[in-house]
C-alpha cells in the first residue's frame, strides 16, 4: 500500500540509489578515518623540515639498531665481515630481527600447544566438547592487556607460581620481563587459533579414505601419515604463519611482560612517538607496515593454493574420551592428553584465575580492598591520575559510538563484497586493508592527520582525540562485522533473492525485506565483535590518549600494573565480564561460520 505524501516514483529512486549512497558513504568514512591518516604517516616519513627526502629510511635500514649485522652491509662493510659477526655469539639482531626471532619463537610454541587441542577436538567426544571448541574464538574478543595482567598475576615476583613454589619449599623464580614470559603470553592467544585452523582440516578428513587404506593393509599409524597428515601440514602451517604475522606486530604483550629491553618494532614506535619524534616514528611504522604485508601476501598466496575443501564425505568418527576398552593402545593417547589438560591448565586458566584470585586477596588473605581503592580513587584521585570510572565510561562510550559507524559500514561492505561485480576483489582487498594495519600505525595516522588538524585556506580543521578513538576503534572493528555477516549472505538461498527481484522488488528492498532478516544473528555477532575490540583496544588508543583524559579499561590496566596490581586485577575483572558478554552473543549467534 503506497504511503500518502510519498510517491512511487520517489520511493523506486530511493530504492534504487540506497545501496549506492551507502557504499559512497563507507568509501568517504573509510578515506577520512583510514586512508587519509595512513597517507600522513607516509608524508611525515618523507617530508622532513619541509623537505623531499628518504634520508630518515635510509639511516634506519643503515643501523644496527634497527636491522642488525646486515644494516652494514649499507654503510660499505664487506659480506664476510658481515657474515662472521652475524654467526659470532656478539651478533647484533636489531629491533627488526628481534621482532621476527620472538615471533618465531612465539608461533613454535602456539603450534606445540595448539595441535594437542585440534587432536582433542576432532577425535574426540566429551560433555563440554562444543564449550571447547567455542573458546577457540576468544583471541579475537579477550583484550589483550587482560592477558597481561593475569600474567603478571601468575608469573610475578609476588604471583600464584611463586606462591606455589613457596608453599612446596622451593627457590622463587621471576619470570617477568622475560622473553619465555612473552612467548608464552603470544602462546595463549595463537595456539587457540592453531587449534580451530587445524581442527577444522582435520574434521575435513575423508573417513571412506581412510578405511580403504586400512582395508589395504595399511596400520593405524600408515593410515594417518599417507593419508590424514598430508590434509593436516597445510593448515598446520597456515597457523603457524598467522601466529608469526599476528606476534610481528605485537606491541600490548611484549610492553606489558617485557617492557623496552624486549622492544618490538611496535614498541619501539610507541616509544619514538612518545618522545615527538614523529619523523622516524613514521618511517620505522612503514617499514614494519610493508614487512607484514608481505608476510601476509605470502601467507594468502600460501593458503589460496593449500587451503582444505571440504570434500563432503563422512567425517572420521570420533571415540569416547573414556576408553571402552582399558588396553595400552587405547590408554597412551588418552595419558597424553591428560599431560597436555594439565599444561593447558596452567598456561590457559592459570593467569585468568590467578588474576579473579589476586583481584579478592590481600597479604592477610581475602579482601574487596583493591576493589574499595577502584572507588576511592575515582572519588579523591588526581586530576592527571586514571580514575576508574571514567575508563569505564570512557570505554563503553566508545565502543557504543564506533559501533555506530562499523555496524553499518560492515554490513554495507559484507554486501558489496558478496555481489557479482567486475572488480569486486579489488573492492574486498581495499576494505579489508585496516585488517593489516597495526593499531600504532592507525592511532599515529589519527594523530598526525586528524587531531593535530589539517590547514584548509586560513582555517585549520581539527577533531579531538575522543572522535579520533572512536575512529580508530571503527576502523578496527568492522572489518569483523564483514567477516561474520559476509559468509552468512554467501550461504543464502539465492532462490528467495530471485523471487523477490522477479516480483518486481529493487535491490534495496530485497536486501532489507529478505536478505538482512535471514542473517540478523550474524548481524548481532558482528556488532558484538566490534563491541569487544573496541573495549578491548589498546595499541591506537594510547597513543591518542596519552596526555588527554580519555583512558578507556585497558590502558588504566596498564597504567596500574607497574604500581598496583591489586587494583589492576580488579579492573581486569571488571573488563573480563564485558568482554565474557559479548563472547556469549558471538559464540551464541555467530556459531563456528565466522569467516576467520
Amino acid at each position: 500500500m503506497e504511503r500518502p505524501g510519498f510517491p512511487r516514483v520517489i520511493r523506486q529512486r530511493l530504492d534504487r540509489r540506497a545501496l549506492p549512497a551507502l557504499a559512497a558513504g563507507t568509501l568517504l568514512v573509510l578515506l577520512v578515518l583510514f586512508y587519509y591518516p595512513i597517507s600522513t604517516v607516509f608524508v611525515d616519513s618523507v617530508f622532513v623540515e619541509g623537505r623531499l627526502t628518504l634520508s630518515v629510511f635510509w639511516t634506519i635500514l643503515s643501523d644496527p639498531f634497527y636491522f642488525g649485522e646486515p644494516a652494514r652491509l649499507l654503510t660499505g662493510d664487506s659480506p664476510i665481515a658481515v657474515a662472521r659477526a652475524a654467526l659470532s655469539p656478539d651478533r647484533r639482531l636489531g629491533i627488526v630481527g628481534f621482532t621476527a626471532y620472538q615471533a618465531a619463537l612465539s608461533s613454535v610454541a602456539s603450534v606445540a600447544l595448539g595441535l594437542p587441542a585440534a587432536y582433542l577436538l576432532a577425535r574426540y567426544d566429551f560433555p563440554g566438547r562444543r564449550l571447547l571448541r567455542s573458546l577457540t574464538i576468544l583471541p579475537f574478543v579477550l583484550p589483550s592487556m587482560l592477558v597481561a595482567v593475569g600474567f603478571v598475576a601468575t608469573f610475578g615476583r609476588t604471583g600464584t607460581l611463586n606462591a606455589v613454589l613457596t608453599a612446596l619449599g622451593l627457590q622463587r623464580v621471576e619470570l617477568l620481563f622475560t622473553l619465555e614470559a612473552v612467548i608464552v603470553a603470544h602462546a595463549f592467544y595463537n595456539a587457540p587459533l592453531v587449534a580451530r585452523v587445524t581442527t577444522a582440516a582435520w574434521e575435513s578428513v575423508d573417513a571412506s579414505a581412510v578405511e580403504t587404506a586400512r582395508s589395504l593393509g595399511a596400520g593405524p599409524l600408515r593410515a594417518f601419515r599417507d593419508i590424514v597428515a598430508p590434509q593436516l601440514y597445510p593448515a598446520v602451517l597456515m597457523g603457524g604463519a598467522l601466529t608469526f604475522v599476528f606476534t610481528f606486530s605485537t606491541f600490548p604483550i611484549v610492553l606489558a611482560l617485557g617492557g623496552y629491553q624486549l622492544a618490538t618494532v611496535e614498541v619501539f614506535v610507541y616509544r619514538l612517538v612518545d618522545e615527538f619524534e614523529y619523523a622516524e616514528a613514521a618511517a620505522l611504522a612503514l617499514l614494519e607496515l610493508g614487512i607484514s604485508l608481505g608476510l601476509l601476501y605470502a601467507y594468502l598466496r600460501y593458503e589460496a593454493r593449500n587451503t582444505v575443501q571440504r570434500a563432503g564425505g563422512q567425517p572420521l568418527a570420533r571415540k569416547p574420551l573414556v576408553p571402552e576398552q582399558w588396553s595400552p593402545r587405547e590408554l597412551l593417547p588418552r595419558f597424553g592428553l591428560a599431560v597436555y589438560a594439565l599444561v593447558a591448565l596452567a598456561v590457559f586458566v592459570g593467569p585468568i584465575a590467578s588474576m579473579l584470585l589476586a583481584s579478592v586477596t590481600g597479604p592477610n588473605g581475602l579482601t574487596l580492598d583493591h576493589y574499595r581503592f577502584l572507588v576511592e580513587r575515582q572519588a579523591t584521585g588526581a586530576a592527571f591520575q586514571v580514575k576508574p570510572w571514567d575508563a569505564v565510561h570512557n570505554s563503553v562510550l566508545f565502543a557504543a559510538a564506533s559501533l555506530l559507524i562499523a555496524l553499518p559500514m560492515g554490513v554495507v561492505v559484507a554486501v558489496l563484497t558478496t555481489r557479482d561485480y567486475r572488480g569486486r576483489k579489488l573492492v574486498d582487498a581495499l576494505a579489508m586493508a585496516p585488517l593489516s594495519v597495526s593499531g600504532i600505525v592507525v592511532g599515529l595516522g589519527l594523530l598526525r592527520g586528524l587531531v593535530f588538524g589539517v590547514e584548509i585556506g586560513d582555517a585549520r580543521l581539527a577533531v579531538g582525540g575522543a572522535l579520533a578513538i572512536v575512529g580508530a576503534h571503527a576502523v578496527g572493528g568492522y572489518p569483523f562485522v564483514v567477516r561474520t555477516v559476509a559468509p552468512e549472505l554467501d550461504s543464502l538461498d539465492q532462490s528467495l533473492v530471485e523471487s523477490a527481484r522477479a516480483l518486481g522488488a529493487p535491490r534495496a528492498r530485497t536486501l532489507v525485506d529478505i536478505e538482512l532478516p535471514l542473517v540478523w544473528p550474524a548481524v548481532v555477532a558482528g556488532a558484538a565483535f566490534a563491541v569487544a575490540l573496541s573495549i578491548g583496544e589498546f595499541s591506537a588508543t594510547i597513543v591518542l590518549a596519552t596526555g588527554t583524559s580519555q583512558f578507556t579499561m585497558p590502558i588504566a590496566i596498564e597504567r596500574f600494573i607497574g604500581r598496583r596490581l591489586g587494583p589492576a586485577t580488579a579492573m581486569g575483572v571488571v573488563l573480563l565480564l564485558v568482554t565474557s558478554a559479548s563472547f556469549l552473543v558471538i559464540d551464541r549467534l555467530g556459531g563456528d561460520d565466522v569467516g576467520f
